[in-house]
């Protein structure tokens, strides 16, 4: 990568955080990141400075049961698993931070997993 390109990337994931914490309202963050094998997500307290809970395609159960950690299956998997831990956590609405990624493929099938489980955003 360029450092052209990491600027890019860097200016978009910091006009996005801008963004959310203007509307955010007190809500964590549900942070998403993607590697080329994994996927991870946080549920963070930005006032408090803390992650209250997370999840990743490397958590034990999911690695067992996944054929891979990068694919749309892992994503859904990861959604469900941080909604449920966040539910547990006594967290159920949040604000999507997408990072510096497309609201696609992997990302969107995280988003939708954790909609349906009962995260509200």
């Amino acid at each position: 990568m360029t450092s052209a390109t990491l600027d890019k990337e860097t200016r978009r994931r910091n006009r996005l955080r801008y963004q959310l914490r203007l509307r955010s309202t007190g809500r964590p963050r549900l942070s998403v990141f993607r590697s080329g094998k994994h996927i991870y997500a946080q549920v963070i307290d930005d006032a408090a400075g803390r992650t209250l809970v997370s999840a990743s395609s490397l958590d034990r159960g999911l690695r067992e049961a996944l054929k891979t950690g990068a694919d749309k299956n892992a994503a859904a998997a990861v959604g469900k698993l941080i909604a449920e831990r966040a539910k547990e956590a006594g967290v159920s609405r949040v604000v999507f931070d997408r990072g510096a990624y497309l609201y696609h493929g992997r990302v969107k099938a995280l988003a939708e997993a954790a909609r349906e489980s009962g995260l509200d955003f």
